[in-house]
């Protein structure tokens, strides 16, 4: 570790001498940080709160870390270059916007990076990955002034515009998982398959998939979805940790388990069962680990709840009625359209007894 402070230290001496390169303050102030943290300290007054970046960026990734080491042994070792992609591309769009700005790399890409390639398909062109990572850096976060000013999660605009741009890619062709052995620790990539999801099987044939096959992820589905076992166990763990709150979670699953339950009710034949609803598609991902994004969720507590219902209500009904089988990006990004109005409108509420005082 000396010696890595030593050569830090040298490079930022160089920097500082030479004009041309100081634009790469930036990159070097990113790897000081990574090694050492910061040494940056707040002045009065103090805001008493246990949420800051580096904190909330690795408990996420732990939080992660079940669903993805699953995903490698679902879908073989490919997924790690996909990973490795989504790093790769979108951390230069991130340091490109960095140096142009003279302002240091935000370490919340970390986050978004892993959980983009999550919401793909096994089978997916690497070169679609850096498409869509490079389009949800850029048009989801960099444009609207970068980490903590976006009103988008950037990994769904990077998903959405993947599905619209390339549907084929998108949504037809899907990979069987290994489930025997060391699965795909031993395997580069699963064979391709011209199978349907879960939800694509409800909808085309009103086929319901085991739960079992659905909770511990033997079934088709994006590189980090299938498993929900781990996605529930590590989500269970942001909430313990306090960097997610529970309220959203919460509230998501609820109000799928009652709009759902209504629907199937009332039409079975479009509105599937609302345990599978749970456990099918990217929903549990979504509920655990990007509607509860800090940035782009509702803040106040009864606008998590509020979210939460909005939330249910748009997958169940998209799903049913829509031309797409899996609606869990178009719900949280209509999440993130009007989450400033819920919290306005909370406030409105809650403090209207004030209105008139000078």
């Amino acid at each position: 570790m000396r010696l890595i402070r030593k050569n830090i230290d040298t490079l930022k001496g160089i920097l500082e001498k030479n004009k041309r390169l100081a634009r790469l303050k930036p990159l070097l102030s990113a790897v000081d940080e990574f090694y050492f943290g910061t040494d940056k300290v707040t002045t009065l007054p103090h805001i008493v709160d246990h949420m800051d970046i580096k904190r909330y960026m690795t408990f996420v990734i732990v939080g992660l870390l079940p669903a993805t080491i699953a995903s490698v042994y679902f879908w073989g070792l490919r997924v790690l270059a996909v990973i490795a992609v989504s790093y790769i591309f979108g951390g230069l769009v991130e340091a490109a916007f960095a140096i142009v700005r003279k302002k240091e790399i935000h370490e919340g890409f970390l986050v978004t990076g892993l959980l983009f390639p999550l919401t793909l398909p096994p089978s997916i062109p690497l070169w679609v990955v850096a498409v869509g990572v490079m389009f949800g850096t850029l048009f989801g976060k960099e444009a609207f002034g970068g980490t903590g000013r976006n009103i988008f999660n950037p990994a769904i605009v990077g998903r959405i515009f993947l599905t619209i741009a390339f549907p084929t890619i998108m949504t037809i062709v899907w990979n069987e998982p290994f489930h025997s052995g060391l699965g795909g620790f031993q395997r580069y990539f699963a064979d391709a398959l011209t199978q349907a999801t879960p939800l694509a099987l409800f909808k085309a044939e009103k086929v319901i998939t085991h739960y079992g096959d659905l909770l511990l992820g033997n079934s088709m589905g994006c590189i980090g979805e299938t498993f929900r076992l781990g996605i529930i166990l590590g989500g269970i763990f942001l909430i313990l940790a306090k960097i997610s709150n529970w309220r959203l979670p919460l509230s998501c699953i609820v109000s799928v388990i009652v709009f759902a339950s209504i629907g199937n009710y009332f039409a079975p034949d479009k509105f599937a069962p609302a345990l599978f609803q749970i456990l099918s598609g990217g929903f549990l991902l979504g509920a655990f680990f990007m509607v509860t994004d800090p940035v782009t969720a509702p803040f106040t507590k009864a606008g998590k709840w509020i979210g939460g219902v909005i939330f249910g209500f748009l997958v169940v009904l998209i799903r049913g009625l829509s031309g797409y089988v899996e609606a869990v990006m178009f719900s949280i990004l209509l999440l993130n359209v009007f989450a400033p109005l819920i919290d306005h409108l909370v406030l409105d509420v809650k403090y209207q007894k004030n209105k008139g005082i000078k």
